[in-house]
């Protein structure tokens, strides 16, 4: 028994040495990957994107719904806060969230909350935010905002999806 015990013991400690280090870094190394993808395919950071209708062959990061528009906005805080707008939007339910960059939610609205549209500062702690927005801030300097828009798929989707195109995303 005695020969089984010190590797035994360190099996244990490896393995609960590998399991910390998976729960730390695996939500920072997928948000980054996210963020890399989404600018690649949206035209950068801090630039908001607007994705087309989804279809069966859309996968950019996850399976999107076909009821939804996706506009989206990879975000780096390192030049200083990155202003989000959101016009009102005629769609039966619309939303905004942000995620830090380890894939926390650090803001969410939708139309029931903000029917006139919104207007936000992502910061730093610290930071003060520009007048006229609302400050979120994240404790990491980079992720992702994304806006989803309801639709009906057996209505036109002209007006909706030109408000939402209006959304943007910018260095303040």
């Amino acid at each position: 028994m005695r020969r089984w015990l010190i590797p035994l013991v360190l099996l244990i400690v490896s393995a609960l040495v590998g399991w910390r280090v998976a729960l730390v870094y695996t939500p920072d190394a997928l948000m980054r990957l996210a963020e890399r993808r989404v600018a690649t395919l949206g035209g950068g950071v801090n630039h908001m994107s607007h994705g087309p209708l989804v279809t069966a062959a859309a996968r950019a990061i996850v399976r999107p719904s076909p009821d939804l528009l996706y506009s989206s906005c990879p975000f780096s805080l390192s030049g200083g806060p990155v202003l989000v707008e959101v016009p009102a939007i005629a769609a039966p339910y619309w939303s905004l969230s942000v995620f830090d960059g380890r894939t926390n939610v650090a803001f969410v609205r939708n139309n029931g909350e903000a029917p006139g549209g919104l207007r936000i500062a992502i910061i730093q702690p610290g930071q003060a935010a520009p007048a006229g927005y609302q400050p979120v801030a994240v404790p990491l300097a980079h992720g992702i905002a994304l806006v989803r828009v309801l639709i009906d798929r057996t209505k036109p989707i002209d007006t909706i999806d030109a408000q939402r195109r209006r959304a943007s995303c910018r260095p303040a």
